[in-house]
C-alpha cells in the first residue's frame, strides 16, 4: 500500500505549497476600465495602407520603418533592374526573329535565339517574384500596423515567471505518482 516514507514525502510538499501560496502575490489582474482607449487599429491599418510605415510611426514603432522601406525599396530595386536586362534581351530578340537582314542586336554572333528567349524568360520571372515580394512586403506592413495599434494597450505585467517543481500525487488505484509541474504567471 503506501510506505510511510511516501506519506511524510507528500504532506512535506503541500506544507510546501501551501506556505508558498500564503507568501506569494494575488494571481488577478486588476484592469482600470476607466481608461478609454484612444488608440485605434483602424488609424494605423488607413495610415499604414496609405504611406507604408505611417500606421508603425502611429504606434510608436519607429525601429520598424527602415526595415519597411528597405525591403520595399530592394525588392523594387530588382524588379527594375530584371526589368531592365529582359527588355534588352526582348529588343534582341525582336531584331533577330524581324525580316530585315541589316538589323543587327547587340548579342550577334554571342547568342542563340534560344538562348535570347530562355535569357528573357528568366529576367521575366525573376521581375515578377520582385515585385510580388515588394506586394508582399507592402501587404505585411499593414498587417504589422494592425496587429500593433490591437495590441497597443494590452496590459503587461512586470512580474513574469515560470515555476517548474516536482509534484507528486495519489492515483486512483491508490499508487503514487511523480512528475513535474509547470506554472505560468502572466
Amino acid at each position: 500500500m503506501f510506505n510511510p516514507k511516501h506519506i511524510l514525502f507528500i504532506i512535506l510538499i503541500l506544507e510546501l505549497n501551501f506556505v508558498k501560496a500564503q507568501t506569494s502575490k494575488s494571481d488577478t489582474l486588476v484592469v482600470d476600465t476607466t481608461v478609454r482607449n484612444t488608440h485605434s487599429p483602424l488609424k494605423a491599418t488607413l495610415m499604414s495602407t496609405v504611406v507604408p510605415g505611417l500606421g508603425q510611426v502611429y504606434n510608436k514603432k519607429y525601429w520598424k520603418v527602415p526595415i519597411v522601406y528597405a525591403g520595399i525599396g530592394t525588392s523594387l530595386y530588382f524588379a527594375i533592374s530584371n526589368h531592365n536586362e529582359y527588355s534588352r534581351f526582348r529588343k534582341a530578340y525582336l531584331i533577330r526573329i524581324d525580316s530585315d537582314a541589316n538589323s543587327i542586336d547587340e548579342f550577334e554572333g554571342v547568342l542563340t535565339e534560344d538562348n535570347l528567349r530562355k535569357n528573357m524568360d528568366v529576367y521575366r520571372r525573376n521581375r515578377d517574384f520582385s515585385y510580388l515580394i515588394a506586394g508582399l512586403i507592402y501587404v505585411f506592413n499593414i498587417v504589422d500596423a494592425a496587429v500593433d495599434a490591437h495590441l497597443f494597450t494590452f496590459p503587461v505585467n512586470d512580474n513574469l515567471s515560470l515555476n517548474f517543481q516536482p509534484t507528486f500525487f495519489i492515483t486512483e488505484n491508490n499508487q503514487l505518482n511523480k512528475g513535474f509541474s509547470i506554472r505560468i504567471n502572466l
